[in-house]
C-alpha cells in the first residue's frame, strides 16, 4: 500500500528516532530493520519528488477531455423508430409570420362591424 505523501517525512523522522534508540541499546537485528526501512521511505521520497517534476496536463487538456466520450445504452431516433412509420415534422411558423397573423387579426376585429349588446 502506498505511503500518504503527507505522512513520509514524519515516517522518516519517526525511524530515525527508532534507529537511534536501537543503537543505543545494541540490539543488531532491529538496527538492520529499521535502516533498511529507512532506506525505502528515502528512496519512495525521492521517487515522489522526481514525479513531481514530471509535466502535468494543463487546463485546457483537462477541460477538453470527457469522462464519458460515448453515450452508453441510449439508442438514436432511428433505431428507436422503425423507418416504415416515420412521420414529417410539423411545420413551425417563424416569429415573423406569427407577429404578422397577430396584426392582421387585431386589423380585421378594428375594421368589422360591432354585434350588438344582447
Amino acid at each position: 500500500m502506498p505511503i500518504r505523501t503527507a505522512t513520509m517525512k514524519k515516517r522518516i523522522s519517526a525511524n530515525g528516532l527508532a534507529l537511534h534508540r536501537a543503537k543505543e541499546s545494541g540490539m543488531a537485528e532491529a538496527v538492520a530493520e529499521l535502516t533498511e526501512e529507512r532506506r525505502t521511505l528515502k528512496e519512495e521520497r525521492e521517487k515522489r519528488k522526481a514525479q513531481a517534476l514530471l509535466p502535468r496536463p494543463s487546463a485546457l487538456d483537462r477541460l477538453v477531455r470527457t469522462h464519458h466520450p460515448e453515450a452508453k445504452g441510449k439508442k438514436s431516433r432511428k433505431e428507436a423508430h422503425p423507418a416504415d412509420e416515420t412521420t414529417k415534422p410539423k411545420a413551425r411558423k417563424s416569429r415573423a409570420e406569427k407577429h404578422a397573423e397577430k396584426a392582421a387579426a387585431v386589423e380585421a376585429a378594428r375594421r368589422s362591424p360591432k354585434k350588438p349588446a344582447k
